[in-house]
C-alpha cells in the first residue's frame, strides 16, 4: 500500500453523531407532519438501524431517497437549489443540511485523537493521503478540524456533483481519490465506518479495506467487504504485520457481498 483514502465523518472526525442528530430531526419532523395529514401512526426515524442502513456514508439525496423508500414514500426529486421547506428529495436533504450547519456552528468539530495519530504516522512514512466524503461540507469540516496539513487531496459531495460521480456504495468517489493521488486502486487502502463505504471500497478493487467500528457493527462491516475491523485507527499503529486481506470474502464477486 502506498496511499490511504479516508472517509471523514466517523473515521477522522466525530461529526457522524452530528449528522445522525440532524437526520433524525429532519425525518421525524417530515414523518410527523405526514402522519398528521394522512392519519397514519407516526413511526419515528431510528438513529441506529435506519441511519446505518439507509443514510450513513451516502450522498444527501441518496440518503433521503433510500430511507423514504423503506417507508414506501416517494417524493419528487426537485433540484439541488430547492428551499429546505420543499417536500422534494432535495428539499428534505437541504433541510437536513441547514440543521447540520447549525449544530456544527454551536458544537464545533471534534477529531478522533487516534485518527490524527495515524494520519501523522502515515505522513511521516511517506504515504499519500486523501479524504473521500459524501458530505458537501467536507472542506469546511476538514478546515475546522485542523486536518488540512495532513491531507493532500479531497473528494467531497461538491466534487462528486460537479464530476457526476455516483455515491457510495458505488466506488466512483474513492476511485477519483486514487486518481488525484496518482495511484492504482490496488495500491490504496480505504478507511471507512459506513457499510456503504466499505462496500464501495470492495467494489472498487482497492488493495485493502479497513472497517472502523464506532457503533458495534463489526460483523456487518466484514460482511460488506472489510478486510479488518478496528474500533480506532490507533490500533493499527501497534500492528507490525497487518493480517492479509480477507481472501474468503474477496473470492466472491462484488454483487454477492451485499450492499448498503
Amino acid at each position: 500500500m502506498t496511499a490511504c483514502l479516508f472517509d471523514l465523518d466517523g473515521v477522522l472526525t466525530q461529526t457522524a453523531r452530528v449528522h445522525n442528530a440532524a437526520w433524525t430531526q429532519t425525518f421525524d419532523e417530515f414523518l410527523r407532519q405526514r402522519a398528521t395529514v394522512s392519519g397514519e401512526p407516526f413511526q419515528p426515524f431510528d438513529p441506529g438501524p435506519d441511519y446505518n442502513r439507509y443514510v450513513d456514508g451516502r450522498p444527501r439525496a441518496d440518503g433521503v431517497r433510500s430511507f423514504l423508500a423503506s417507508r414506501g414514500i416517494v417524493l419528487p426529486e426537485g433540484s439541488p437549489d430547492d428551499p429546505p421547506d420543499a417536500d422534494t428529495v432535495n428539499g428534505v436533504g437541504n433541510r437536513k443540511n441547514v440543521l447540520l450547519l447549525e449544530r456544527l456552528r454551536t458544537a464545533g468539530v471534534e477529531v478522533y485523537p487516534g485518527s490524527v495519530r495515524y494520519l501523522e504516522a502515515a505522513t511521516a512514512a511517506g504515504l499519500r493521503r486523501a479524504v473521500v466524503t459524501a458530505s458537501a461540507n467536507g472542506g469546511e469540516v476538514v478546515a475546522a478540524a485542523g486536518l488540512e496539513p495532513l491531507l493532500e487531496a479531497r473528494v467531497d459531495g461538491l466534487v462528486a456533483r460537479a464530476q457526476g460521480l455516483r455515491g457510495k456504495p458505488q466506488p466512483d468517489t474513492f476511485l477519483a481519490g486514487a486518481t488525484l493521488l496518482g495511484v492504482d486502486p490496488t495500491q490504496a487502502a480505504v478507511f471507512e465506518d459506513a457499510l456503504s463505504g466499505v462496500a464501495a471500497g470492495r467494489a472498487g478493487g482497492f488493495g485493502y479495506v479497513v472497517g472502523v467500528d464506532r457503533v458495534g457493527q463489526a460483523d456487518e462491516l466484514l460482511a460488506h467487504g472489510a478486510d479488518i475491523v478496528v474500533q480506532d485507527l490507533a490500533e493499527l499503529l501497534s500492528v507490525v504485520d497487518p493480517p492479509p486481506p480477507n481472501r474468503a470474502a474477496t473470492a466472491h464477486p462484488a454483487g454477492e457481498r451485499g450492499s448498503a
